[in-house]
């Protein structure tokens, strides 16, 4: 520090713009008492530059870092070593245990972590009482959700006080989007957590861990504008799996007044489509059947990470549809990464999840009807049946607007299946607003409902802007009656298909008897018929097993609000006759958010 305090003088600047006056006497004295020219400043300049430019770099002051000087054939400089060593934040065969709570985000996300510390000698235990480090992946869309986790916490820092001393410290992570809304709770509340990382903090996981073993919590909730984990490969959890999910953009820049995600997740961000393709290819060389296309807004992707994509085209939105934010332009939309994903294999199917109404222009419903491995399955999220509340939930549509989009679809895409997002209770909701979205849900007939009643979040705009005002009981009694009906619009749909012929991609076996196989049609909905031989081909008497992976013609024999039931007919393919040609589609399975698993549900931005 003593070569700094020398340096002092040097960097004095006047306030009157004349910075070598106050530094020539010192180091040109010969000059003070005569005028100087023009070229002697400019040589003093230079020489100035020179000393300092030759002065100590950062590198001097790190103890134990070797430094390399420039020379005058190298003209650049270069490091030896880089700040801190690979070594200082390499896992050590320690074993880390994740749990993931909330949406496929966050199970995606889960991938991520662990492709990350994998690389850093972190291993993978799926046995609690194994794991050195503890992390959960989090979801805060409800409070119900965020309340698990605090119940979690507890149970997890009792298992730590109690772990012998012979073991290694259990280290306990939050990772996600409770990490970045609640870090100052979490980091203070009984000292319950080591790590908190949020949703573009992956990356910086090794270095957490690191300082969370000298004994210290750490910390980085920092959201991007930028990060999309584009050039890391998600290790997916059973490689021999059917079905994946993949990401391919983060963040949503709807601000919906009733949605945390803006908060949690940042602003709207695509991955490039080079990335996307190489992951669903090596996929598809695994033998993934089908894959999910993910994203808080997914058909609001849009590419410009290479020039040739950045033109001036406005982005086209459904008709009657408007957005809070200004128009973007240029880049590759969603309709250009569908048709390059749905042509890397004809016989996987394609899915995608959770679109907003506002991004269906014609052109992306003309190319779900066109290819034959693209589920004709579209998942509309209305939210509520009311114009008065759409508007308050800053929804950019009308009932009218929607109602029109629900018939293009039905027009482009015939055998379409459609499914819904509906929130209860939102503030200011009256019965006649109520009323408004059960005929909705009658009127468009929908095959799945994820359903909820309002939670108020801190930070969104209808906590500062409304009041909570609709009492717990009313909102539950109105959700009640939202899934009541949706089940009886459910069951009228499933009953049309009685003696129709689906194609199914089987899963395996059925979870009620080992004796029935179980799978899925287009329209994501479980198939239920016995595990027996059949045919390889229609109308041949040649046949074989039923497997996990098989697609096979199943005539529909009985239906409920909840699946179908049938009798496996002949193998098949998504290119073999039958698919579109001389099958109904089929609704999915009908549910509530409320009662499906937290694993299941999709955390949506729609």
């Amino acid at each position: 520090m003593e070569y700094f305090k020398t340096l002092k003088p040097v960097f004095a600047i006047s306030h009157h713009r004349t910075p070598f006056r106050c530094i020539l006497p010192r180091y040109c004295s010969n000059l003070a008492n005569t005028s100087v020219t023009s070229r002697e400043r400019r040589a003093t300049a230079e020489k100035l530059k020179s000393r300092v430019y030759s002065g100590p770099s950062f590198q001097d002051f790190i103890k134990g870092v070797s430094v390399k000087r420039p020379d005058a054939a190298d003209g650049e400089y270069s490091d030896e070593h880089t700040y801190l060593s690979e070594d200082w934040y390499a896992g050590k065969s320690r074993k880390v245990y994740f749990e993931t709570y909330g949406c496929q985000m966050n199970v995606n996300d889960t991938q991520i972590a662990w492709s990350i510390l994998q690389k850093k000698g972190f291993q993978r235990t799926h046995h609690l009482n194994e794991a050195d480090v503890v992390l959960l992946i989090t979801c805060s869309i409800r409070e119900k959700a965020e309340q698990t986790i605090w119940n979690r916490l507890k149970q997890l820092t009792d298992m730590k006080k109690k772990r012998l001393k012979t073991h290694t410290p259990m280290k306990i992570g939050i990772l996600g989007c409770m990490a970045e809304r609640l870090k100052r709770q979490l980091l203070e509340r009984e000292k319950l957590v080591d790590v908190l990382a949020g949703p573009d903090a992956y990356r910086d996981l090794p270095r957490l861990l690191t300082v969370a073993d000298g004994g210290q919590q750490a910390c980085n909730v920092l959201l991007s504008l930028e990060e999309t984990y584009a050039d890391i490969m998600p290790v997916h959890h059973s490689p021999q799996a059917l079905s994946a999910f993949v990401s391919i953009m983060r963040g949503c820049d709807n601000m919906c007044s009733y949605c945390i995600v803006p908060f949690t997740r940042g602003r709207e961000r695509s991955r490039p489509v080079s990335s996307i393709l190489e992951e669903v290819r090596m996929l598809s060389d695994q033998g993934v059947k089908e894959v999910t296309l993910l994203g808080q807004n997914v058909n609001s992707y849009r590419d410009t990470s290479e020039e040739q994509f950045c033109g001036t085209d406005l982005t086209q939105l459904s008709r009657g549809f408007e957005t809070i934010y200004r128009a973007k332009r240029g880049g590759l939309r969603f309709s250009d990464l569908l048709d390059q994903v749905s042509q890397i294999n004809p016989d996987m199917r394609i899915r995608f999840t959770s679109p907003h109404p506002k991004d269906f222009p014609d052109e992306v419903l003309h190319l779900i009807a066109e290819r034959k491995n693209i589920c004709q399955q579209i998942h509309l999220p209305a939210q509520s049946g009311s114009s008065k509340i759409l508007k308050a939930m800053r929804r950019g549509y009308t009932r009218e607007a929607y109602l029109d989009l629900v018939m293009n679809i039905k027009r482009i895409i015939p055998e379409v299946s459609l499914s819904s997002d509906f929130i209860s209770g939102f503030c200011g909701e009256t019965e006649d607003d109520h009323l408004q979205t059960l005929s909705l849900i009658r009127e468009v007939g929908y095959n799945v409902g994820f359903l909820f009643a309002y939670s108020m979040r801190k930070k969104t705009q209808a906590y500062h802007r409304f009041e909570d005002d609709v009492p717990a009981e009313v909102k539950q009694r109105r959700l009640q009656e939202c899934i009541t009906v949706f089940r009886e619009e459910a069951a009228n749909v499933n009953n049309t298909l009685i003696g129709s012929a689906q194609l199914v991609l089987v899963e395996g076996e059925s979870k009620r008897s080992a004796k029935d196989l179980c799978g899925r049609t287009d329209g994501n909905m479980k198939v239920i018929f016995p595990k027996e031989d059949v045919a390889v081909q229609a109308a041949e008497s040649i046949t074989a097993p039923v497997n996990a992976g098989d697609y096979v013609l199943v005539e529909i024999r009985s239906a409920s609000s909840q699946s179908l039931r049938g009798r496996a007919l002949c193998h098949s393919s998504l290119r073999g006759k039958g698919m579109h040609d001389d099958t109904l589609p089929g609704p999915s399975l009908i549910d509530s958010r409320r009662q499906v698993s937290d694993l299941s549900m999709i955390e949506t931005c729609p």
